[in-house]
């Protein structure tokens, strides 16, 4: 068993739909963005150790506000709105996406961005600007190919060689990407060490 991680610590700690809810501007936060049913639930779940933080759903979109979880006082995880076919109206796509603008341009605490990619699907629109809101803000950014235990080694090799590539020619050297699986726990220990060194733990 590998020694014990602070992020186990981590737990919900609130919900905010408009910006006035949003907890102070201080300390550091790392914010998790991905498509809908791109594994992040499943993700933060592996980082932190825990089968139930973030709420594993069947139905594509369930987050819809930006959660909250405190790992220690003054350090956060943030769990975006997932993106993509999420089943909602449209007026409410328009007030997340511009709360998530207003987040992302303002938020003084917001120290790296990790985006969630199904290794099968990667690098689709939405992945690309939420990884270009983190590049323009001078922000690391970090990509997790999720489920890679569905494909093949070579497939996974692969994959991850093409994402490097088309990462490395949009963004330069600013953008991380490793292969992930929250089933296997394969990459958990180096996607783990990233978000902890951005929250300066």
């Amino acid at each position: 068993m590998a020694a014990s991680t602070p992020l186990a610590r981590a737990r919900y700690l609130l919900a905010a739909h408009t910006p006035r809810q949003l907890p102070p501007d201080g300390g550091f936060e790392v914010a998790f963005a991905g498509r809908s049913n791109a594994g992040k639930s499943s993700a933060l779940n592996a980082l932190c150790r825990q089968n139930a933080l973030a709420r594993v759903s069947r139905t594509p979109g369930r987050t819809q506000q930006l959660v909250f979880f405190e790992v220690e006082p003054q350090r956060y995880l943030v769990d975006l709105p997932g993106y993509g076919y999420a089943q909602v109206p449209r007026e409410l796509q328009a007030h997340w996406q511009a709360f998530i603008d207003g987040y992302f341009r303002s938020r003084e605490a917001l120290r790296g961005l990790v985006v969630v990619m199904d290794i099968r699907h990667p690098l689709r629109d939405y992945d690309r600007q939420m990884l270009g809101y983190a590049v323009q803000r001078g922000l690391p950014a970090h990509a997790l190919l999720t489920k890679a235990d569905k494909l093949g080694r070579g497939q996974q090799a692969q994959t991850l060689q093409a994402v490097r590539r088309e990462l490395a020619a949009a963004f330069g050297d600013t953008v991380g990407v490793q292969l992930f699986s929250g089933e296997t726990r394969q990459g958990v220990d180096e996607a783990r060490a990233v978000v902890e060194g951005w929250l300066g733990l």
